[in-house]
């Protein structure tokens, strides 16, 4: 699967997002478009199917929505709501209901927010003491949005390895 445009870090600057997040901005919109077109075509009736015990392509979906949701509500230095309580408790347990397409906007819609967010905050913010989780471990603003994105991207390489093995099934 050809794609005509340069990844996304090489298309410069993603307008209005501070200097410093910009490679996380870059990193949450090369793993949108990857997720679109390797998921484009894939069988809807594999989405929870699991290889040698890995997680699912609807695992992966689900997950790195939640997690760039939940690192957004760390850094605005906030705690994790009841529905987001409920939401982590539901990654990854085959669901009829979800369907792949939904799952990918749902992710689309949150790295869109996600950039919104990113548009409001300042290199001083981005300095500032965060914490994650009920230990209240130590971070920054910019380590839970770095993280964010990183850790999608993980996802997102786990999720294109097991689409590309489902689709050849």
């Amino acid at each position: 699967m050809q794609n005509s445009k340069p990844e996304v870090w090489l298309r410069g600057p993603v307008p209005e997002i501070p200097l410093l997040l910009q490679p996380a901005a870059h990193a949450l919109l090369q793993s949108s478009e990857e997720i679109e077109r390797y998921l484009l075509d894939f069988p809807e009736d594999k989405l929870w199917t699991k290889i040698a015990g890995r997680a699912s392509i609807g695992f992966h979906l689900q997950h790195i929505t939640g997690v760039l949701d939940r690192m957004m509500t760390y850094a605005k230095s906030e705690n994790l709501s009841e529905l987001q309580f409920n939401y982590l408790s539901q990654e990854g347990k085959s669901n009829e209901k979800l369907h792949t397409k939904d799952l990918v906007i749902n992710f689309q819609n949150k790295t869109d927010q996600a950039l919104s967010f990113f548009k409001t905050l300042t290199e001083a913010t981005l300095r500032e003491e965060r914490t994650v989780g009920r230990k209240k471990l130590p971070s920054t603003t910019l380590g839970l949005l770095f993280h964010a994105a990183e850790h999608s991207q993980r996802h997102v390489g786990q999720l294109l390895v097991t689409a590309s093995m489902l689709s050849s099934s």
